[in-house]
């Protein structure tokens, strides 16, 4: 198997028409944000300008009819930092147009056990994303395009079980 010459960041800047991303983890602390993440705990309010990068990325794509939306796999209690990630993050970005669902395994199995966190470009274009077993982000790879149909499979999975992430979170949220 031969992974493509293009990169995750060189798919953000070509998709025309939609990113999903499935997220399985439950910490990312180790991944970027982390100064925020420790004001989070200390209970300190969060900054006007947080996120705002991906914010600006987010409303270049989605002002343009781009669909960017994702897809959480988690249990309650929810740990730290997926009361951080959802609380701050998703909330935040929101505002830039992105699309948030929750698949909520607390009483349910996982449809989608051991399936890898990945981005999943315009149905043609799949990015594994690579963690350690403590959340740190190692890379990305891009999948040879023969992997598509199977990533197309987890993604449909993952929206058939989620639910909207604004009507999970007035049920469940913090």
């Amino acid at each position: 198997m031969t992974t493509s010459s293009k990169t995750l960041g060189d798919l953000f800047e070509s998709f025309e028409r939609e990113a999903f991303r499935l997220e399985t983890l439950d910490d990312y602390s180790q991944s970027g944000n982390v100064d925020a993440f420790q004001a989070f705990q200390a209970g300190e309010p969060q900054p006007k300008d947080y996120n705002a990068g991906w914010i600006e990325e987010l409303r270049s794509h989605t002002e343009k009819g781009k669909r960017v939306y994702r897809v959480h796999i988690l249990s309650r209690p929810l740990t730290d930092y997926l009361c951080f990630e959802l609380g701050w993050g998703y909330r935040k970005n929101m505002t830039g147009g992105e699309e948030f669902f929750i698949l909520d395994v607390t009483e349910n199995p996982n449809p989608l056990e051991n399936v890898p966190d990945f981005w999943f470009f315009d149905s043609s274009s799949v990015a594994v994303m690579n963690y350690d077993e403590n959340g740190k982000y190692l890379g990305s790879e891009v999948l040879p395009p023969e992997r598509t149909a199977e990533f197309a499979q987890y993604r449909d999975a993952a929206l058939a079980h989620a639910e909207p992430f604004n009507e999970w979170w007035a049920k469940y949220g913090a």
